[in-house]
């Protein structure tokens, strides 16, 4: 069995109950995390899944709201394993990410350093960085041969510009595949990632529900310009014909079980068929 986590729902603003976005899919003794932004330590606990026994990090794109949990994820992982402490290996387009990755302790040392003195090592919390060239095509990055089958993480390129560049990950499982869109328009990309899949994790743009806004709050119109518009994002799922749609990085967030309901009404209204979760954190489905 592969299970799917949304260890985070949230966007940059804060949101009572939804910390930063990020997924966990695990296979067996296999836990690969995509993307950390703020807690996801926390949900990562709360999911039952040790920080120590992480496999891999993937990350999307460098924007904070995907990677401000991240530094303190690492930090835990280091300060917990005294004695046998392997560096997380984390993943990312060649760019700024990986930038960010080279320089993100850099305001750490002298905290590093007290560590040091008082505890006898002398390695680091530094994540071992693995850049990839940001792909042209679906691209596969990583991969494990186990007891039961092989596990392999694919990119792909999507759009969300300026931010670039930005990526979405496919996982494949001897039981199934689950797509990570990161944040993106809906795309061409994602979709031909998602073919055959059994579970697409998509972020969602509600424009016409909040286009009345953006005459008072222009930027709205740019946020919209560069997310996955709910309609759109239906008929994409319906074509790609994906089991199981889950919704998260929503704007605006579903304050209540009504709000969610119509939510996935909308999605639905415009060619998806399939199962529609809208998530909350914590919320796990499995294939």
């Amino acid at each position: 069995m592969t299970d799917v986590t949304i260890t985070g729902t949230g966007v940059p603003l804060v949101e009572p109950g939804r910390v930063g976005a990020g997924v966990l899919v695990r296979h067996g003794n296999i836990a690969l995390q995509s993307d950390a932004g703020r807690a996801t330590t926390l949900r990562i606990a709360e999911a039952g899944q040790s920080i120590d026994d992480l496999t891999a990090l993937f990350i999307t794109h460098r924007l904070s709201d995907h990677l401000t949990g991240l530094q303190d994820l690492l930090f835990v992982r280091w300060l917990q394993n005294h004695d046998a402490f392997v560096p997380l290996p984390v993943f990312a387009p060649e760019g700024p990410a990986i930038k960010y990755l080279e320089l993100m302790m850099d305001p750490w040392a002298e905290d590093i350093a007290i560590r040091h003195s008082h505890a006898s090592r002398e390695d680091r919390p530094d994540p071992d960085i693995q850049a990839f060239p940001a792909p042209e095509g679906p691209t596969v990055i990583w991969s494990h041969d186990g007891d039961d089958g092989a596990i392999t993480v694919t990119v792909t390129p999507v759009h969300h510009e300026p931010v670039s560049p930005s990526v979405a990950y496919r996982v494949d499982t001897p039981d199934g595949s689950v797509v990570i869109s990161g944040d993106t328009r809906v795309c061409d990309e994602v979709a031909e990632l998602s073919k055959g899949a059994n579970v697409l994790v998509h972020e969602i743009f509600r424009t016409e529900f909040i286009r009345p806004f953006m005459a008072v709050a222009p930027h709205l119109e740019h946020i919209a310009d560069c997310h996955a518009d709910s309609e759109e994002l239906g008929a994409m799922a319906g074509r790609v014909d994906v089991p199981t749609l889950m919704l998260t990085h929503m704007i605006p967030a579903p304050i209540n079980e009504a709000e969610e309901l119509e939510m996935a009404a909308e999605v639905r209204a415009n060619g998806y068929n399939g199962e529609i979760v809208v998530a909350r954190d914590l919320t796990t489905v499995s294939f």
